[in-house]
């Protein structure tokens, strides 16, 4: 959810800068364990499933794991060939 009016920004970044910006803790609020267990994978840190609203405020660093190439199969421990997850970074501007 965005307060009203905003402009929000959306920037592509490396999978080391969402890592580098996770070291401190966060909270996840990814929906769905195997999209979680499989983005921890690949940021080398723990992230818990977390189905929850996500309020985007000027203080908020909000980075976006997104699917791209198909949807995770049911059970799937690992990117099915063809998928890629790119990592985005939304704030307000």
């Amino acid at each position: 959810m965005v307060a009203c009016p905003a402009t929000v920004k959306f920037e592509e970044v490396s999978v080391e800068t969402v890592a580098g910006a996770l070291a401190g803790g966060f909270i996840s609020a990814i929906g769905h364990a195997d999209t979680a267990k499989i983005v921890g994978n690949i940021l080398g840190v723990e992230v818990a499933m977390n189905r929850i609203n996500v309020s985007l405020n000027l203080d908020t660093e909000l980075y976006i794991a997104q699917v791209v190439g198909g949807r995770l199969p049911e059970g799937c421990t690992s990117l099915p060939e063809g998928v890629t997850i790119k990592f985005i970074k939304a704030s307000l501007a």
